[in-house]
């Protein structure tokens, strides 16, 4: 049984192929399109599941869509009658949207599936929806290594649940409670990516890699008026202070008088007060996560977590969650944001709807690493790199692997680019960009000349799995980047005290341990774990730059620029690397270097990075 999934028209819109109860393909559209975040129908996505599984539409018994329309008009409806007549404007201005589109979604989905083989009349009846938690919550168990887990998922909003528990054994997957809209944690902390300067949606995580910049302030004056935080984690928010129910923005006049002025405006320069902000809101939120993990893990007695949600993508949460010891286990979705509702929607209807079986757990996920997305053969990226103007020389494998080890310890920044593409937000050895973490230099270097973004973001490590603890205050796997841990004390430099007074970002450039490069400002790094199982070429990197050096760590991030999406294609690589200061790309077995390519091939792209 073919069961397609879909998740659009909100943010991140992805697709996602499951034969048989085993994942055979997931893509966000944005890879395709290079349009970051992009919210329309997924159709290239799902033309490269289709084409994956080798058929059309007409191969596909269900097509899931991950949540329910009619519900979430409901909540809309419900919403702006509660708050009438505040927030008309908002409500004309959505209401003939829903009207047009959203309430003939399920007209919309077939019209658009259609251009894949089948008629409209003939995919209706293949159209399931599932509720937006369940496929979160499906995600997040059914792909996990666990036989029996409790569920946790968080996010915005979806329906009406922001926050749901639930329990899952074998096949069965059941929901028990939830926390509905306007309580919302996912909401509370985008409010404060909003009021900080960035974009709700996108810019949590710059949030959370600023507050270790910062001191958490402000906490009592966010427990004391914004949200009230019971002993069992839930919760309710003062929404005198928000304006994200009727409004065009999350915060409102009130939310600036606690906070002493009106938001930062994105080109303003971040200030103490910003990285304050990020320190406290990261403060609460952890409270809340840690709060709700103990209950969960009393009422259901389980030792398994599995957690989705876009509030899962919170990796220092994760981190202390699991460290706090309410769970032996813990798993989360690498995918947790809504792109990874398509795969969750597909999961649920296959289980639950379709009653399939779940194979025996055998100790791996079912993710396989989440390399799930495309992939090139090498006649294929010799072709589209010579057409792209490109200079290379084609490597065996073993010399592919000394060259760049090489390059690497030199303190060159890599792009590496190998097998399939990654699911989900994050870069995983599959379309990255690599740095020496001993170099003092390589987090301003990656993040002004090539990820041109934000000096203060920090980098994550990639450590072989069965090295981690020799490296970091972490005793078991990680393959998906979303555990935050400490960096061993014994790698830690100790600090000045001219170094100890500084505040803020004038901490950025103070080297705190021998890997410097992936030790943020409170010693902490955002781990990544690579294994020979699923990433066997990238473990051998990591064992050759190893042998060269006598460190099996990596600095890691996603091969992009600032606004636009991982790479996808050869051809991207190779512009994202033409307009950076990227010396060294490795496209399959093909080795490019800057200082080989054409002159005015390289001008023309940077100009056009300056452009953007």
């Amino acid at each position: 049984m073919r069961i397609l999934g879909i998740s659009a028209y909100y943010h991140d819109s992805a697709a996602a192929l499951v034969e048989d109860g085993r994942i055979i393909a997931a893509a966000q559209e944005e890879r395709f399109t290079r349009k970051k975040h992009d919210a329309g129908f997924p159709e290239q996505a799902v033309k490269y599941c289709l084409d994956t599984a080798g058929c059309d539409l007409t191969g596909i018994d269900h097509v899931v869509f991950y949540e329910k329309p009619f519900l979430k008009f409901e909540r809309l409806l419900e919403t702006y009658l509660a708050f009438f007549p505040r927030g008309f404007r908002s409500f004309s201005i959505a209401l003939p949207v829903w009207i047009r589109e959203k309430l003939f979604q399920k007209d919309l989905l077939a019209k658009s599936l259609s251009a894949f083989g089948q008629p409209m009349k003939d995919i209706r009846p293949k159209l399931l929806f599932a509720e937006h938690h369940q496929s979160h919550a499906a995600s997040a168990f059914y792909p996990s290594p666990f036989e029996r887990a409790a569920v946790m998922t968080m996010d915005g909003v979806g329906e009406w649940a922001t926050s749901t528990w639930g329990v899952g054994n074998g096949a069965t997957l059941a929901l028990k409670e939830e926390i509905r809209f306007p309580h919302s944690l996912g909401l509370l902390y985008s409010a404060f990516t909003y009021y900080t300067g960035f974009r709700v949606n996108s810019g949590e995580y710059k949030v959370m890699g600023l507050a270790p910049y910062g001191e958490p302030r402000f906490v009592k004056t966010i427990l004391d008026n914004l949200i009230d935080v019971k002993d069992d984690g839930s919760f309710r928010l003062d929404l005198d202070y928000f304006d994200y129910c009727t409004g065009l923005t999350m915060t409102n006049r009130r939310f600036d008088a606690l906070f002493g002025g009106p938001p930062r405006r994105p080109e303003d320069l971040i200030t103490q007060r910003e990285m304050d902000l990020a320190a406290s809101v990261q403060a609460v939120t952890e409270e809340v996560v840690l709060r709700l993990g103990r209950d969960i893990a009393k009422r259901t007695g389980e030792k398994n977590l599995c957690i989705s949600g876009g509030v899962a993508l919170n990796c220092v949460a994760n981190g202390k969650l699991l460290r706090e010891g309410s769970f032996d286990n813990i798993w989360i979705q690498p995918a947790a944001g809504d792109a990874g509702g398509a795969l969750g929607a597909a999961l649920a209807a296959y289980y639950e709807f379709a009653s399939g079986e779940r194979a025996p757990r055998s100790g791996l996920d079912d993710m396989q690493g989440s390399y799930l997305g495309p992939e090139f053969s090498q006649e294929d990226i010799e072709t589209r790199l010579s057409q792209a103007g490109a200079r290379f020389d084609v490597a065996s494998d073993r010399k592919l692997i000394e060259e760049v080890a090489g390059s690497l310890a030199e303190a060159k920044a890599v792009g590496w680019f190998q097998g399939r593409m990654e699911f989900g937000p994050r870069a995983l050895g599959g379309r990255s960009i690599l740095g020496d973490p001993r170099s003092p230099d390589m987090q301003k270097t990656l993040n002004l000349k090539i990820k041109f973004r934000e000096s203060f973001r920090p980098f994550a490590p990639s450590v072989l799995a069965e090295n981690v603890s020799d490296y970091f205050e972490l005793d078991r796997e990680s393959p998906y980047m979303l555990l935050v841990a400490d960096v061993k004390k014994s790698r830690r430099k100790a600090m000045g005290k001219s170094d100890k007074a500084l505040f803020g970002i004038d901490q950025l450039n103070v080297p705190r341990s021998d890997i410097p490069a992936v030790t943020h400002v409170d010693y902490s790094a955002r781990v990544q774990t690579v294994h020979r199982e699923t990433n066997p070429l990238y473990h051998r990197l990591l064992e050759a730059f190893q042998k060269r050096t006598g460190y099996s760590v990596l600095v890691n991030t996603s091969f992009n620029v600032r606004g636009e999406p991982i790479v996808c294609t050869p051809e991207d690589a190779f512009r994202c690397f033409m307009g950076t200061d990227m010396d060294v790309l490795a496209v399959g077995r093909c080795i490019m270097r800057k200082e080989a390519q054409d002159e005015a091939l390289i001008q023309r792209y940077e100009d056009r990075f300056e452009l953007d």
